[in-house]
């Protein structure tokens, strides 16, 4: 089971001379999902311009599961999410539209930013509240698979 996020379709200029699309839109793909939730929590572009406090990517684990080809659509679904103080792990992964496949996954491990001193920070305690009740109201849908930056989590 998953969270659907929003879809994708791949166009034209994404793709290689392989056909297929490009590793770097996969990873554009992933990073726009992620943004719907980032704005739910309050943490994402709206956060960045306003409040100067988003997230920064540090690490990542993506596969390549299956191509995907121009005009294809992909829904974007969260698969997993968890956070500490200062950090959240998430694992996202796009399944083909029409045909069903695991197209990618991709896991991340970001840090909360104070973009004015350019330093991690810990999530205001409004912000920690809007991601645990999502937590607590999905975790039933969580299908994570296997997790490799778990671990980056300090609790």
């Amino acid at each position: 089971m998953s969270i659907y996020l929003k879809t994708g379709k791949v166009l034209q200029e994404w793709t290689d001379y392989n056909g297929h699309m490009n590793l770097a839109f996969y990873i554009h793909l992933f990073d726009a999902s992620w943004e719907v939730l980032l704005q739910k929590f309050n943490i994402g572009e709206d956060s960045a311009k306003i409040e100067k406090r988003t997230t920064f990517a540090v690490e990542t684990h993506t596969t390549y599961d299956m191509e995907v080809r121009v005009d294809d659509e992909v829904d974007m679904n969260l698969l997993f999410i968890d956070f500490d103080k200062k950090r959240i792990v998430y694992k996202l992964e796009m399944i083909h539209k029409k045909e069903k496949y695991l197209a990618a996954t991709t896991e991340v491990c970001s840090l909360y930013v104070d973009l004015g001193a350019r330093k991690v920070t810990e999530f205001e305690e409004s912000k920690k509240i809007l991601i645990q009740k999502f937590i607590d109201e999905n975790k039933d849908k969580f299908n994570p698979g296997n997790l490799t930056l778990i671990g980056k989590l300090k609790k």
